[in-house]
């Protein structure tokens, strides 16, 4: 069996409430990739790739909290998520499970729909992304909604968002080239990682697992800084001071990096992947292809995401512990 564990869809009940949140350049754009909405395109996609491809659902881009403010964004996790338990529901040969979406702009509602979803659809895990917008995810009011997966014994799957608001350059107003996404996608999900690691997030909740998206992103091309020299650093700020900035983790720096999970959703970079891979172990690595985002619609992804996978030097367990045996361990599969 193959499980793709981080791939999107948005449920069709969305497209109702959308437009009082959206413009209707950006509803259009979600409705041009059939395969994001349509579940028969995606189950004559998923065909393609033989009866044992199977996904593990999660909501599409953009962040809730981007579109809608604190107390419209309850419902609207509710309707996605509702919407992907139904789709689940109706193919679990193909769709195994879902992760939620939660409106982190109101914690207190988010912890709500993270037991509402367990106790409703006995939810997989859930996304979140890798600010709230704008905002870090070490800020103490989002505590309680990692301390509650913790308590559940549900994954995170971390997201990169980052808009095209954010400039490259200090100077400017505006990311050109789009180098938000290209570049600062993959900053963003490793700035995101390396603030939970600095905040003692891990130490306080030990038992907290986090998938991240493309393999981790920089972090394993980072291993020699944070192994060597990064934790012994201390603040070159007048005005922010502190110690050297692992001295208040109860271990190494790198063995934390080390207990995130990293996805394959690496685009068909097989040196990248490699790295991803020899970083993460094949034990902490899970195989994803971020479908449908492609000019075919997903099809290429996956079909990359396979060649890149046949490609890496490991071993056939390896591999199929990557494909299913560990996102089977870890989220207790049959």
């Amino acid at each position: 069996m193959k499980i793709d564990a981080f791939n999107h869809i948005f449920p069709t009940a969305l497209f109702d409430v959308l437009p009082d949140y959206m413009p209707n350049a950006q509803i259009d754009r979600l409705r041009s990739i059939t395969t994001l909405w349509d579940i028969d395109a995606r189950l004559r996609l998923l065909d393609e790739f033989g009866e044992d491809f199977c996904q593990i659902l999660s909501l599409s881009q953009p962040p809730l909290d981007s579109i809608a403010g604190p107390d419209d964004t309850p419902h609207l996790a509710r309707v996605a998520n509702d919407g992907m338990a139904a789709i689940c529901r109706a193919h679990p040969d193909r769709f195994p499970g879902y992760i939620m979406s939660l409106p982190l702009n109101n914690p207190d509602a988010a912890v709500i729909e993270i037991d509402r979803n367990m106790e409703e659809h006995g939810v997989l895990g859930a996304q979140i992304h890798s600010n709230v917008s704008g905002k870090a995810l070490d800020a103490s009011e989002y505590f309680q909604i990692f301390e509650r997966m913790a308590h559940h014994g549900r994954p995170v799957w971390l997201h990169p968002a980052r808009p095209i608001t954010h400039p490259d350059y200090m100077s400017e107003e505006i990311s050109e080239f789009d180098i938000w996404w290209g570049m600062g996608w993959p900053m963003e999900t490793s700035t995101a990682m390396a603030r939970l690691v600095f905040s003692g997030m891990f130490d306080k909740l030990p038992h907290l697992k986090v998938i991240c998206h493309h393999w981790g992103a920089y972090i394993p091309h980072a291993e020699g800084r944070l192994k060597h020299h990064w934790p012994g650093r201390k603040s070159q700020s007048d005005k922010y001071q502190y110690e050297p900035i692992g001295s208040k983790l109860k271990r190494p720096v790198i063995d934390y990096f080390k207990d995130f999970l990293g996805d394959t959703a690496m685009f068909g970079a097989l040196a990248a992947s490699q790295a991803g891979l020899d970083f993460f172990g094949a034990g902490n690595s899970v195989f994803a292809t971020d479908c449908p985002y492609d000019r075919e619609g997903g099809r290429m992804l996956i079909r990359d995401t396979l060649e890149v996978m046949e490609n890496l030097r490991c071993t056939g367990e390896d591999r199929q512990n990557m494909f299913e045996g560990n996102i089977k361990r870890l989220l207790d599969l049959k």
